[in-house]
């Protein structure tokens, strides 16, 4: 099982073929290789291809990846719709764009796409075009400092607002599952505790980002006439709201509230409740599009790979490949010996230095997040599940390069920034979200008993 781990870290960071490919491949090693190794219950025994094949496709019955297929139908609809992009020109009619307001609209869009499209590429192709036509609109350099401040905001607030909401980014549902394997289903944070912990940390980094970018890539133009009007034209050309569009609004809505009362009003969980709104969409008559719609808008590999990084988890955790690992790394390094403070500090530099290999966070997660929730469980009198959770957080580190992270591609594409003008953006970025993760694991997190 370690060999196939290996083999998932070389090619999901080499990148040496299609990542869904590589998936259903790493599920047939698992299915073969697994299925003939001796079984942990009895060693005299082999697993046997039905067992390889159960632990092979354990990812496709997991709770997680429902809440993944349905957050990509959520932000299929969307687009469908015409919702997020309604959503985008409202904020911006009514803030502006001069030099100073299009960065601070560009981060508030992000915020406010991130609690109803469950997808940061989907939010990410949503904003670029709408910004690029204002960049268009207003006749600003789209090689200029303002253009490319404006696209590199944009996919570092992603970036950032993936961890202060939990149904932002599939990694955070995937690393969610993890957690409930290892510890039970009342140990892993609803969305609204993931809500508490992440959104501050998230609000402070916004402001930061605000900043940062306005230092390194100062706009050419601070006053950009005629900018609102323009911003307000476009809003006003997409006309009434439509009654699809109006029942998505209602529907996002009742979801936000569902998700933010979990555990607290009522018992539903977030992959139960999210379901239940897919097929309100997909119903004839008072849905808000079509199956045929849909499945042109849904990027299935996502679903392969996500449920296969799941499969490669619980693989890893069944077979006890996981917990020997991990108690060699507790030994090697005598994370026994370190407060719960230093450990959480030296596996979050381990996260975000690694994830600088990685083009996905969900392979990251998949092939990372089950050994150290392992690293953690064989640490005596520590709160394993709270700082697993916070680990999660660091994943989503992928502010440094433009392969770190899909969205950063997305912006990368609009040819409007170079590699080391985000880079440099990046780098103050992560050296300040780290210093602020340090921050808040000594003030607002032991507060919520996550430390």
């Amino acid at each position: 099982m370690l060999a196939i781990l290996a083999f998932a870290v070389i090619i999901w960071i080499s990148e040496a073929m299609d990542y869904t490919v590589s998936s259903i491949l790493i599920a047939a090693l698992i299915i073969f290789l697994v299925g003939s190794a001796p079984s942990v219950a009895n060693p005299d025994v082999p697993y046997g291809t039905q067992g390889g094949l159960k632990l092979a496709l354990a990812g496709f019955s997991n709770s997680g990846l429902a809440l993944v297929a349905a957050a990509l139908f959520i932000a299929a609809a969307m687009t469908v719709t015409g919702l997020d992009q309604r959503i985008a020109l409202f904020t911006m009619s009514h803030i502006g764009a001069g030099g100073r307001r299009v960065l601070i609209v560009s981060i508030i869009v992000t915020i406010l796409l991130s609690f109803v499209v469950p997808s940061a590429t989907a939010r990410t192709a949503c904003v670029v075009p709408i910004m690029l036509g204002g960049i268009a609109s207003l006749k600003l350099d789209r090689k200029g400092p303002l253009a490319a401040s404006i696209m590199i905001t944009i996919a570092q607030a992603t970036s950032i607002w993936n961890i202060g909401i939990m149904t932002s980014a599939a990694q955070n549902l995937l690393s969610r599952g993890f957690v409930e394997k290892q510890f039970g289903a009342d140990q892993a944070l609803a969305w609204v505790d993931w809500l508490i912990a992440g959104a501050p940390w998230a609000v402070i980094m916004s402001v930061i980002l605000y900043f940062v970018v306005r230092k390194v890539l100062p706009p050419e133009i601070e006053e950009i006439p005629g900018g609102k009007q323009a911003m307000a034209e476009s809003y006003r050309a997409l006309g009434s709201m439509t009654a699809p569009e109006k029942r998505l609004l209602a529907i996002s809505l009742v979801l936000l509230g569902l998700w933010a009362t979990e555990n607290k009003l009522h018992s539903l969980d977030t992959a139960s409740t999210t379901i239940a709104g897919v097929a309100l969409m997909l119903l004839p008559g008072i849905g808000v599009m079509t199956w045929k719609q849909a499945q042109k808008l849904i990027p299935w590999g996502t679903v392969i790979v996500f449920a296969v990084g799941i499969s490669l988890g619980t693989a890893l955790l069944d077979t006890k490949a996981a917990q020997w690992l991990s108690s060699s790394v507790v030994q090697a390094f005598q994370l026994d010996t370190l407060s719960p403070f230093a450990i959480f500090a030296l596996l979050s530099a381990f996260l975000i230095l690694i994830h600088l290999g990685f083009a996905s966070a969900t392979a990251l997660t998949a092939a990372l997040m089950p050994i150290l929730i392992n690293v953690l469980a064989s640490v005596p009198d520590l709160n394993a599940p709270g700082i697993a959770m916070l680990l999660a957080f660091t994943v989503s580190f992928g502010f440094i390069l433009p392969v770190n992270a899909p969205q950063n591609m997305v912006c990368l594409g609009t040819e409007t920034f170079t590699t080391r003008q985000f880079t440099m953006v990046g780098l103050w970025l992560t050296v300040a979200g780290y210093a602020l993760l340090l921050l808040f694991a000594l003030t607002w997190w032991p507060l919520l008993g996550l430390i």
